[in-house]
């Protein structure tokens, strides 16, 4: 085929041409429908060259074939022998993984094309060869209509964005060099996307699905209702339980206590069993309590609350640190997470709580809660490791826990099972250290022996007979001060996540993750970021989530979610659920299609309806992006109750735990990979404010030249606070506020004085401002700004 050739010969010179340098280019591959590419389950016939990783399957595939045959059948023999090469490339740019880049089908406000965007030269080879061929390939009247003017044509046809280009694009090595991994930025940070899947949630402390094939999600509140969800998102108008009267908690920000874990029987479809976990409690007496529900007999989508039948109690002597995590393991048993009891650096008892075989605080407990319908309602496994020793609850599965909060079985690589029922938690620590910890039968912790993988009770530390474990990692404060469990990935959906643990922090709202090196059996860390750009301009995808990172969950199906609030309160409805996406590479289509149980609905449904929105980022955008937290004037009051003091090492005062409410804490670094905060892009801002200011509000400080300084101006406007709340994540700017009345920055330089923005600008540094380091003020003058995500005037 001489045009086959032809086109070759081409390609080969822009080939060569294109080697010679490296187009700058951010690679987001992207599909026709708007989705991720794949690999196809089996080679491709036609489109050959899109075996490997594309946007076709097989069907696809065949369907291009056979319009390349139909398209054979219509053109001229002589024209078809010039250019039929030209014909098969262009039919099958519809398989290239950027497929949506090539069509223009990124930007729903523009029609897709019916040709995908040819390079300057290809388009002229082409159409002094085979212009006629294009009124074949495309229904495009305009296209036709422009056929004789070959500078107009091939304009037509271009890309703003030569980058993606065909065939450009085949040699960008910036594109194709990790085409089908996730894709990390210039800092390592690994950039995935989200799905908004349900909001309007008080503290959703968890979600947890039944395993009896249905689908289902359960997502519990803080307060105590526990609400049933069906597979196409929407929810059910009647709680599936309601035990909020029972429920010990308040409305005050960093109140740990509530409804905090909830469990279903492994067995639950021919049981109909499922466990909670809550707080209770009579004036200053306070417990925990684990309890057993029976699902209604008239509505599976119902507990039978008059079913309820206590297990366990366990008294708390403080209102923090309760734990809250009920798990089944593949053996069948309930594994309960508990807290050390509160308070400061575990001040009960000689060596603490967490270090007491004979308290239940600061443990992994596990029972038996199978066939107790008569005799005792839990029994102890014949395996848990401190059976038969006389000073030793039977219970205790692990031992040396500060307040583990959120943890999770592996499922295990879904191919050879490797990793299966390894259990992954996240300990909070103490004001030093967070850390993650893979926890196994009658192991100790460490704490309050140690915080992380340092001392923290030297005394203790030194203790020969201590044989505690490290974690697996741990980091310090400066990254995140309340570690938020969560899972292994093995879903089906996104092949490039299994085996990443991924896991996060309430108070920084840092996503992060883990991966083992089977080579060493050290744990390498990544940070997670949102994608920028269009990594994540997917249709019904965003990039920016609230900060108080939860929860994380896994559906049936072995997808992660996590959940997520704007006010971490009891009582404030501002909590969102977020699935994760990887754009990179995603499953071949029909290979991860669920046929969900039927179940019957006795209440109105509830239509799940999207709030969120994609935030348009670019490269010099701070990572994470993060939802701002929404303005409350709700503060946890001081407990009349004294706090013990820290022992002697700790030499900063401790800060109280965090929870589902405002869990604070620490850990610590396995392996220690690097812990430096990357360094803010030129131009970026932050609010500081001083405690008890509310989120959104505070003097405004930029990022130039390497450090961070103040911004003062006597005449600072709305127009200049628009462009930092924006920058910031905010929707509105409430108020310009001028005269330090969020503080003073006496400690830093005036970098930027006069600053006069029209308030479309990216930052301040766009504006027209008296130069960096140039003014005429002082530290009075601090300018201030209070943004907000809504309306002020609805």
């Amino acid at each position: 085929m001489a045009g086959r050739r032809a086109g070759a010969g081409a390609l080969l010179a822009l080939r060569a041409l294109l080697a010679l340098r490296a187009l700058p280019a951010a690679a987001h591959p992207q599909c026709l429908d708007f989705r991720p590419p794949f690999r196809p389950p089996q080679p491709l016939r036609f489109c050959a060259q899109y075996s490997a990783f594309g946007c076709c399957a097989p069907e696809h595939d065949a369907a291009l074939a056979r319009r390349f045959g139909a398209l054979a059948a219509r053109v001229d023999a002589a024209l078809w022998a010039a250019c039929a090469g030209y014909a098969l490339d262009l039919l099958c740019q519809e398989c290239s993984p950027y497929a949506a880049h090539l069509y223009d089908a990124e930007d729903p406000s523009t029609p897709l094309r019916t040709l995908p965007g040819l390079c300057q030269d290809y388009c002229l080879d082409m159409w002094h060869t085979c212009r006629g061929l294009f009124r074949h390939l495309s229904p495009d009247r305009e296209l036709w209509a422009l056929e004789g003017n070959q500078a107009k044509f091939c304009r037509y046809l271009s890309l703003d964005d030569v980058d993606y280009c065909f065939p450009r694009l085949l040699v960008n090595q910036n594109l194709n060099s990790n085409l089908g991994r996730v894709v990390a930025d210039a800092r390592g940070c690994l950039q995935l996307c989200l799905e908004e899947v349900a909001n309007g949630l008080r503290n959703p402390v968890a979600m947890v699905h039944a395993g009896d094939g249905s689908h289902r999600f359960f997502v519990a509140e803080q307060v105590g209702l526990v609400w049933a969800y069906l597979p196409d998102g929407t929810r059910l108008e009647k709680p599936f339980l309601n035990v909020s009267r029972a429920v010990l908690t308040s409305p005050w920000e960093g109140d740990e206590r509530g409804f905090l874990g909830l469990a279903f029987h492994p067995r639950f479809r021919l049981t109909g069993k499922l466990y909670v976990y809550y707080s209770v409690g009579v004036d200053f007496h306070e417990w925990i309590r684990i309890s057993e529900f029976r699902i209604s007999e008239d509505d599976e989508n119902a507990v039978d609350h008059s079913s309820e039948r206590i297990i366990l109690e366990i008294e708390e002597p403080a209102s923090n640190h309760n734990g809250g995590q009920l798990l089944f393991g593949d053996d069948g048993y309930l594994y309960i997470f508990t807290g050390d009891g509160g308070m400061a650096g575990d001040p009960f008892g000689k060596f603490g709580n967490a270090q007491n075989k004979s308290a239940l605080l600061g443990k992994v407990l596990r029972i038996d809660v199978d066939r107790n319908e008569r005799g005792p309602l839990y029994r102890i496994p014949p395996d848990n490791p401190f059976v038969g020793d006389p000073a030793a609850r039977p219970e205790v599965y692990a031992l040396g826990v500060r307040n583990m909060w959120r943890c999770s079985f592996d499922r295990g690589d879904p191919a050879s099972g490797a990793g299966r029922g390894r259990l992954f938690c996240g300990d909070v620590g103490q004001n030093k250290f967070e850390e993650v910890d893979l926890v196994e039968r009658g192991r100790n912790y460490g704490w309050r022996a140690r915080e992380g993988f340092e001392c923290y009770d030297r005394k203790l530390c030194a203790n020969a007979s201590l044989d505690d474990v490290l974690p697996i990692f741990a980091y310090p404060h400066k990254l995140g001060k309340s570690v938020t469990g969560g899972y292994v990935y093995r879903g089906c959906e996104y092949p490039n996540l299994n085996g990443l643990y991924i896991f996060g922090d309430f108070m920084s709202g840092r996503l992060m993750s883990l991966r083992e090196n089977e080579g060493t059996g050290q744990w390498q860390y990544s940070e997670i970021c949102m994608g920028r750009g269009q990594t994540c301009a997917f249709p019904g995808l965003i990039n920016n989530y609230y900060p108080h990172i939860i929860s994380f969950a896994e559906d049936e199906a072995g997808e992660l979610y996590f959940m997520s609030t704007g006010v971490p309160s009891a009582t404030a409805a501002r909590g969102v659920i977020y699935k994760v996406i990887d754009p990179s590479r995603r499953a071949p289509p029909g290979k991860c299609q669920i046929q969900p149980a039927q179940v019957k609905v006795r209440s109105r449904l509830i239509p799940f309806v999207p709030k969120e929105k994609f935030i348009w980022t670019t490269e010099s955008t701070p990572r994470p992006t993060l939802r701002p937290t929404a303005h409350t004037s709700t503060k946890a009051p001081r407990r009349s109750r004294p706090t013990a003091a820290p022992p002697a090492p700790t030499r900063r005062p401790a800060r109280p735990t965090r929870r589902p409410g405002g869990r604070r804490g620490g850990g610590r670094r396995r392996g220690r990979p690097s812990t430096a905060v990357p360094e803010p892009s030129n131009g970026a801002v932050r609010l500081v404010r001083p405690a008890g200011l509310a989120p959104g509000r505070g003097r405004v400080e930029v990022f130039v030249g390497g450090r961070w300084g103040t911004v003062c101006d006597d005449a600072w406007d709305a127009k200049a606070a628009a462009v930092v709340c924006r920058q910031l994540g905010f929707a509105h700017a409430v108020r310009a506020a001028k005269r330090a009345e969020f503080g003073e920055g006496r400690a830093l330089p005036i970098l930027l004085d006069d600053v006069r923005c029209t308030g479309s600008e990216r930052n301040l540094l766009e504006c027209a401002h008296a130069s960096v380091g140039t003014h005429n003020c002082g530290h009075e003058e601090d300018a201030g700004v209070e943004c907000s995500r809504q309306d002020p005037d609805l």
